[in-house]
């Protein structure tokens, strides 16, 4: 257990917590919204079973939890006894923006059965102030966006290896059998030269080298190839800074055989050189055949 990332998320109703959770699910996270805290025992009890499956977890506690809730930090200091960290992260944000936020979602505050929201803001600040004193991390999200939260939470709680990562997903198809409907690019290669139109080349695919030959001999097929890779290279770190987790990039030709296939491949192995998570898939490759 020693080596596990055990982190609460606390703080202030409307502050940013369900936000919070599913920013540390990217980041690889195993998380739990409102576990009861007389629960936490018996769940890192759990988790040692896993022998190191789980071993990055974030749990999401706060007063919905209502009288269990008061038992958090008796659990807490139960998980210190037994030597297992555990870090705090206190959200809030100040009193104007919570209201606003509670407008603007038209949901009801934990403890405004009847009353003003005002009143349950305040009574929340009151009863969460002993928590907040112990907290490892406190955050202020009255003027951040998502992406500026994100941004606080991989500064503090990712892993090295999982700063920057980005999922990309590589798909060539063919226009007559539909645009892939979840991709974020789409890029018509149309334009190249057809080895369908030659006899030797027609059976075979843009796996095949000679397909590829033939498809980038061309001088406007090489004009594109480059400028083509040097947009997907400058776009990939600015969707990284904009907090996007997975990118699909579809190419696209006519039958999805021959131009898309190879134009897909050699993109492949282009970013295949960058820390990059990339997976490739020739949706429309055998429906010609």
């Amino acid at each position: 257990m020693k080596d596990m990332k055990f982190v609460i998320v606390t703080g202030m109703s409307g502050a940013g917590k369900s936000e919070a959770a599913r920013i540390f699910e990217d980041l690889g996270f195993f998380c739990i919204d409102n576990l009861p805290p007389a629960l936490i025992t018996k769940f890192t009890e759990l988790c040692l079973q896993s022998r190191g499956k789980v071993d990055r977890v974030a749990l999401v506690m706060d007063i919905r939890g209502g009288d269990f809730f008061d038992d958090l930090s008796e659990e807490l200091a139960a998980l210190e006894k037994k030597k297992i960290k555990c870090e705090i992260l206190f959200l809030e944000a100040d009193t104007n923006s919570l209201i606003q936020r509670y407008k603007e979602t038209r949901r009801r505050h934990p403890l405004a059965k009847e009353g003003r929201v005002l009143d349950a803001i305040e009574a929340e600040r009151e009863r969460l102030k002993n928590l907040r004193g112990q907290a490892d991390k406190i955050i202020n999200t009255s003027h951040l966006s998502i992406k500026d939260l994100k941004e606080e939470l991989e500064l503090s709680f990712a892993q090295d290896k999982q700063v920057n990562k980005i999922n990309i997903s590589l798909v060539s198809f063919g226009f007559k059998y539909g645009i892939p409907i979840d991709s974020d690019l789409v890029f018509d290669v149309r334009f190249l030269p057809n080895p369908h139109y030659v006899n030797d080349l027609r059976p075979l695919t843009g796996n095949d080298p000679q397909v590829q030959d033939y498809v980038l001999k061309w001088p406007v097929a090489k004009k594109f190839k480059q400028k083509f890779f040097d947009m997907i290279e400058f776009l990939i770190p600015e969707y990284i800074k904009e907090g996007k987790n997975h990118l699909s990039i579809a190419i696209g030709c006519t039958g999805g055989k021959h131009r898309s296939v190879t134009l897909v491949n050699k993109l492949f192995d282009f970013l295949a050189q960058n820390d990059y998570h990339i997976v490739k898939e020739n949706r429309d490759i055998d429906k010609d055949t």
